[in-house]
Formats: C-alpha cells, sequence, structure tokens
C-alpha cells in the first residue's frame, strides 16, 4: 500500500483525487496539510476532510510517506514539489506543476538523481471523446493532421472562485494554468510531438475589478513536421449560463482526408470528411489504465517507466511554462510603446 499525505488543499481539483485515494486499497492516506485557516475550517465543513497538520514542514519532518499530494496555492506548489523530492518522496499534483522555470529545473533534477515518479492530474485525455478521437485519428480515418484549433476557456467566476486567483504572485499566469491540459491532449490524439513554440499573448479582458490579471490568453505553436496548432485558454466563458457549455475544450482537427470536432460536454466526435454528404458521428469510448494519470504515476512509482509518466510531464510543463513567458513578455513590450 502507497501512503500519501496531502499539502494544501487551495484547488477544488485535490479533493477529487483525496476522494479517489481514500475509496482505493491501494493507497492510504497518513496526513493531511492545510495552512490557511479559513481552507482548513471549510475542509471539514464541507467535505468532511480532518487536516491533521496546520505547519507542512511540520508534517514533511514528522510523518512516514512514499507519495506527496501537492494542491497549495499555485505559485507555492513548486517550492512544496521540490521539499517533497528533496524528502526522497514521489510527487503528484493538481495542474500546474510550479510556476517557475527555475523550479522545473531543479524538480527535474532531483526527479532522475533520486529515481522520484511526478504526477499531474491530466484526467482530460481520459474523457470519451478524446478517446475516440485518438483511436480514429490513430487508425488513419483522418490521414495526415496538418491543423488543430482548440478553446479551453473557463469561467472567471470572479467573487466565487478562490480569492488568492487574484492576489499578485499567487497565480503564475493563465497560459501556464490551463493550457497544458490541451498541450496534453493534441500529443496524445495524433502521436505527434510539440516540435516548436511560435508565438503566445495574454491581456486582461474580462476581470475589470483586477485589472493586473491577465484572463485572456492565446497561443500558437507546431506539431510534428507539418501541422500548427492555434489555443485559446481564456477565462473568458459566460458566468451564470443555464445550459451546458458547448465550447468547453472544444477541438477541431484539420486533416488530409477531412475534419473532426469535439468538446467536452457534448457526447460523440462529429465527422466531416471527404467524398461524404453526411455528418459522421463516433461514439465516445471508455478510459482504460493505459491513459489514466493516476495508474500511470501508480505504475511509475512501483519502478515502472510510461510515455505519459514522469518525462512527458516535465516536458509539457516546460512548454505551458515558455509559453506563459512568451505572453508575459509581449505584455511587457505593449506597456512599453
Amino acid at each position: 500500500m502507497i501512503r500519501v499525505a496531502f499539502a494544501g488543499f487551495r484547488h477544488p481539483h485535490i479533493i477529487s483525487l483525496y476522494r479517489e485515494l481514500a475509496d482505493s486499497s491501494d493507497w492510504s492516506i497518513v496526513a493531511s496539510c492545510e495552512e490557511d485557516e479559513f481552507s482548513a475550517a471549510r475542509l471539514l465543513e464541507d467535505h468532511d476532510i480532518a487536516v491533521t497538520h496546520r505547519n507542512f514542514q511540520t508534517m514533511l519532518d514528522g510523518v512516514d510517506f512514499d507519495v506527496l499530494a501537492v494542491g497549495d496555492y499555485y505559485a507555492i506548489r513548486g517550492s512544496r514539489v521540490i521539499a517533497g523530492l528533496r524528502k526522497g518522496v514521489h510527487v503528484i499534483s493538481d495542474k500546474p506543476l510550479c510556476t517557475g522555470l527555475d523550479e522545473l529545473t531543479e524538480i527535474g533534477r532531483l526527479s532522475s538523481a533520486n529515481h522520484l515518479a511526478i504526477g499531474l492530474m491530466l484526467d482530460f485525455r481520459m474523457t470519451p471523446n478524446v478517446l475516440a478521437a485518438r483511436e480514429f485519428i490513430h487508425e488513419g480515418g483522418l490521414g495526415d493532421i496538418f491543423s488543430i484549433q482548440f478553446g479551453g476557456q473557463h469561467q472567471l467566476n470572479y467573487g466565487t472562485r478562490a480569492s488568492w486567483y487574484f492576489e499578485p504572485g499567487k497565480h503564475g499566469g493563465t497560459i501556464n494554468d490551463i493550457s497544458i491540459h490541451g498541450l496534453d491532449a493534441v500529443e496524445f490524439i495524433t502521436g505527434l510531438k510539440i516540435s516548436g513554440l511560435v508565438a503566445a499573448r495574454s491581456w486582461n479582458g474580462f476581470a475589470a475589478a483586477v485589472p493586473h490579471f491577465m484572463d485572456s490568453a492565446q497561443l500558437m505553436f507546431r506539431l510534428g513536421e507539418r501541422c500548427g496548432v492555434m489555443g485559446d485558454v481564456s477565462y473568458a466563458a459566460p458566468c451564470g449560463t443555464g445550459f451546458v457549455n458547448p465550447f468547453y475544450w472544444r477541438f477541431t482537427i484539420w486533416g488530409s482526408l477531412g475534419v473532426l470536432e469535439f468538446n467536452y460536454n457534448t457526447p460523440g466526435v462529429r465527422l466531416y470528411l471527404g467524398g461524404r454528404n453526411d455528418i459522421a458521428e463516433l461514439p465516445g469510448l471508455t478510459c482504460t489504465a493505459e491513459c489514466n494519470y493516476l495508474e500511470i504515476f501508480k505504475n511509475e512509482v512501483y519502478g515502472g517507466h510510461d510515455p505519459l509518466g514522469t518525462e512527458h510531464i516535465l516536458r509539457l510543463t516546460e512548454y505551458a511554462l515558455k509559453l506563459q513567458r512568451m505572453s508575459e513578455q509581449v505584455v511587457a513590450n505593449e506597456c512599453q510603446k
């Protein structure tokens, strides 16, 4: 059984990981730390999760465990991950893994030197439509892939979203926050690797109450030898709508034999193929262990190696951070004009 200690619960994603591990016979949760007083109280009240430690270093020094699970606010995650690796334990985190390239370099060095696994909650690839699109493309149904557009626009939810998002120095950037799901998905679906970063821009579009928060973000990169990718990962989705958003994680993939499109919330993958006068549809598929981020991480904890494991996570995190830095340079250049 793998012993896990949790460091921070500042984003709801980590609650889902806590529940999954608590319900599994493969994992044992031995400690949970939340340093923020308000968050610690809400954990018990809203989620029936008892905090065992109110100081991270005390938990790190005083508890024996095999895996550190990190869900604190974004800008502190890198230091938490590094501390766990220096203790000699494996680490799994909600995305983003960290907010600095220097942190990522140290994470990669410690992971490699000590043979420690890094896990990241990349669960979008596990969804039915992503899996159906991947199977169709891997079987050659769309031919050669030349162009991809994706939109990962989220709701801003200012006033109800955790306030630390909008506190200077705690968020680390919208591209680094959201884009890694898109980077992971296009590689997973197509089997191609990111081969170069082209451009990125971020700006304040919707968050008028916090003008320093760059809530809008777009990016471009190359995939394989001939495919171009454009993405929008802004906090642009309207809040308070009374319907399921059909534009949430929407992907359009253009190949030599036609076009494929799907989104997160609408069942099925739509196909627009050359030589046909109708729109075909593929049903979603069920996730297997080969794409499950937690199973992949567990395999690496036990000494295995997975193409979607530690090395993949570190590489994609580097791309996300570099795109974030590119967008910040654009902001800096615009301010100088």
